[in-house]
């Protein structure tokens, strides 16, 4: 058993911003320095396509599950000491859910308070989108803009406020005149907050948030003053779906990243050029074996990016995972869901042996604590 405190590192960041991938690079980092490591994935719902692909890639994860880290504050805990059996983890890289904020009042702080001769609280970063972030830094709200509410925007904001440090994320996709934009944008914010830029693929940047994670902690901590009817009211505006099919190919050899590629694409053309929703965050896992493909669009303007690539084909029973964050009715976007993953099983020449849903809008935010300044 360790008997040495455990590292708690929070990653957050809205919905999109590409947390999972970073996460899976600090984890085979932290691995290869010889440190036992953790992953902890949160969603409002089962059925979680990051839980799985962090697990395809041989790291040990738990899951909260039901509702976000601060309403499951008992939960998180229980799940960080679960880790590893009798060997407690050296690290434990954590991911919240992506339309969450004020987690140092209600997470990162009660942490450090309660169980603080348990746990060493990291800096708090938060990755930045910058798909939206581009658009909602640039000036006032508007919904015609960003194509999100004020009170979708305004939990954006709160979460860049809090951080200790700020990251660029998906470094790999801007130009340096892109990357200048932003630095210069996220600085109004706070000119004393860090900022990184970085690419989970190329690696670039990685290396500076590790050094941000190992930094000693500030005694003071970035509380935020929040409206939490605005922030009930922007997270409302989300229809959740999570979508698990287990699906037969017979003697059928399947393409899995065709398969995950094609599945998401379907969704996301259902939901904006007939449903004009909003994308915050679409996801499809397909599984076959030990083999898995995820595929994703994080939003109206971006194409198919592969977040996973299989390589190789497969045949017999096979799992497909939806994860659809959308400003839209949540019943609607479970139906294109279940439409799509029929059509595309269909044109492949599979059979469906079951599928199962649930969509829902988040409830408004009950932390278990929170930490006034």
């Amino acid at each position: 058993m360790n008997s040495e405190k455990i590292k708690f590192v929070l990653i957050g960041g809205f919905l999109g911003a590409g947390k999972t991938t970073l996460i899976g690079e600090l984890a085979r980092r932290y691995a290869a320095a010889g440190k036992r490591v953790g992953i902890i994935t949160n969603d409002q719902a089962a059925n979680l396509v990051d839980t799985q692909s962090l697990r395809s890639q041989g790291f040990e994860v738990g899951e909260v599950a039901g509702a976000c880290f601060c309403c499951s504050f008992d939960e998180l805990v229980a799940t960080a000491e679960r880790l590893s059996g009798d060997e407690l983890p050296d690290v434990v890289l954590a991911e919240p859910v992506g339309s969450c904020t004020d987690l140092v009042a209600t997470v990162i702080l009660p942490l450090q308070q309660l169980l603080g001769e348990r746990f060493e609280l990291a800096p708090f970063g938060v990755l930045l989108k910058p798909s939206h972030g581009r658009r909602i830094l640039a000036g006032k709200s508007s919904k015609k803009r960003s194509g999100f509410s004020p009170q979708a925007e305004y939990i954006f904001r709160k979460q860049l406020e809090e951080a200790d440090y700020l990251m660029i994320g998906r470094l790999d996709e801007l130009s340096s005149e892109q990357v200048t934009e932003l630095r210069q944008q996220l600085q109004t914010l706070d000119e004393d907050v860090p900022v990184i830029a970085v690419s989970s693929r190329s690696g670039e940047g990685v290396n500076e948030v590790m050094s941000r994670i190992d930094a000693p902690l500030s005694s003071s901590r970035r509380l935020l003053d929040i409206d939490y009817d605005i922030y009930a009211e922007g997270e409302a505006e989300l229809g959740w779906v999570n979508l698990a099919a287990v699906v037969d190919s017979a003697d059928v050899m399947v393409d899995l990243d065709r398969l995950a590629q094609t599945l998401v694409g379907q969704i996301a053309a259902e939901v904006i050029e007939v449903n004009e929703g909003q994308i915050a965050h679409l996801k499809v896992s397909a599984l076959g074996g030990d083999t898995q493909a995820v595929a994703n669009v994080v939003s109206n303007e971006s194409q198919v990016d592969v977040g996973l690539a299989a390589g190789q084909q497969v045949s017999g029973k096979l799992q497909v995972i939806v994860n659809a964050r959308v400003a839209m009715e949540p019943t609607v976007l479970e139906k294109i869901c279940r439409d799509s993953v029929e059509s595309v099983v269909n044109g492949l020449s599979l059979t469906t042996e079951s599928v199962m849903a649930h969509s829902l809008r988040p409830g408004r935010p009950t932390p278990t604590h929170r930490v006034s300044g």
